[in-house]
């Protein structure tokens, strides 16, 4: 059994277990969150899908942290520029524990 959900602006496809890292949360390691915008369900019986889908997926906080630097180093030959300029975007790491469907 997945979900797809859609958090962040992101879709993402989890299965109960699951850790994913998503777009900034607020809460504490150790706390319950709950999604509700899910967009399609698919279990033994097939897809669930549409607006009319009424389910959830419920995960738990692992960490709050930081993702791997992206770095841009530019320079130029036989000059002394060099530039280089990163960023970490801010993320959430979710153990997925149950989707109610």
């Amino acid at each position: 059994m997945y979900a797809v959900i859609l958090t962040g602006g992101k879709q993402y496809k989890v299965a109960v277990g699951d850790e994913v890292f998503i777009e900034k949360l607020e809460g504490d390691a150790g706390a319950t969150i709950t999604f509700d915008n899910v967009l399609a369900v698919a279990d033994d019986n097939g897809i669930k899908a549409g607006a009319d889908l009424k389910a959830t997926v419920s995960g738990e906080i692992v960490k709050q942290g930081k993702n791997k630097k992206i770095v841009v180093f530019k320079y130029k030959a036989k000059k002394t520029y060099r530039r280089t300029n990163g960023h970490r975007q801010p993320y959430t790491r979710v153990r997925i524990t149950a989707i109610n469907a």
